[in-house]
């Protein structure tokens, strides 16, 4: 669950040490308490924003096969009932979006590069989608920086160029995922994530909800996964590998990753059916 709060800034290096008024950062307490994950979002190229005029929010349902993304101006924290969307229904003060929401990391002060490689992306995407694009708050993975998540699925992509976001973007609002600098889904173990990107890779299915992780288990750094594809399942072993950060050692020496292990597809299962007597 995504809790989105439009706040132009500042924004310290962590959320919880940023000097936020009063309402807003009562909505991240009681956000973070139900374990709902509270961003902070801007319009790109805009640091401006009227006081006294309510808290514009964005929720997000991430979970299962039917997530949703609802918004409104609350006058108050009190006004938005978080208790509703951890059940999986849209609050009574927000109203269901018909479109995507798509967010990029500009966190400087987590880490310079997502702002240097964010904040022009944003400005780019915000002119192909209109009112659908937010800079936001750290989001994770400064390291693949510019981060590009899109909700309400909660679908990562990193080390993204302009290009590569838009394509991205048109993608997800058809429905479907592009391989290319995929990071995954939020919500699941990085191992899965892996193991959900080699069985896309593998079977070429990009449909966001055709691919599923049912199960996994690791053993030490070996990670084994069960993988849904369409009506085919697949199981997918993983262990951790590294390689050069993308812009060098400036954010840092080495990243770690996943490679294939291997990848086998499972007989179904068939059940006998005894004989009538």
């Amino acid at each position: 669950m995504w809790l989105l709060i439009e706040h132009d800034g500042p924004w310290a290096s962590h959320l919880e040490n940023c000097d936020l008024p009063t309402d807003i950062a009562e909505l991240v307490r009681r956000a973070s308490e139900r374990g709902i994950r509270p961003q902070l979002i801007r319009r790109p190229g805009r640091r401006t924003r009227q006081r006294g005029q309510g808290l514009r929010v964005l929720v997000g349902y991430a979970a299962g096969e039917n997530p949703w993304l609802a918004g409104g101006v609350i006058a108050g924290p009190d006004d938005l009932d978080l208790d509703a969307v951890m059940a999986g229904v849209v609050p009574e003060s927000c109203i269901l979006e018909d479109e995507p929401v798509f967010l990029v990391c500009t966190h400087a002060k987590r880490n310079a590069c997502c702002a240097r490689i964010g904040l022009p992306l944003a400005r780019r995407l915000a002119e192909v989608l209109p009112d659908r694009v937010w800079e936001t708050s750290h989001v994770g993975g400064d390291r693949y920086a510019a981060n590009l998540v899109c909700l309400p699925h909660g679908i990562f992509y990193g080390s993204m160029s302009q290009a590569a976001a838009i394509a991205a973007a048109n993608a997800y609002r058809s429905g479907e995922v592009i391989l290319d600098r995929y990071r995954g889904r939020a919500g699941i173990p990085e191992p899965s994530q892996a193991a959900e990107h080699f069985a896309r890779v593998h079977t070429g299915e990009l449909s966001v909800g055709g691919v599923a992780v049912e199960s996994s288990r690791s053993e030490g750094d070996v990670t084994e996964a069960i993988v849904r594809c369409g009506e085919v399942r697949f199981q997918v072993v993983v262990e951790p590998s590294v390689f050069q950060a993308p812009c060098g050692t400036a954010c840092a020496e080495t990243i770690t990753t996943y490679r294939l292990v291997s990848l086998d597809r499972l007989a179904p299962v068939r059940y006998a059916t005894p004989a009538l007597t």
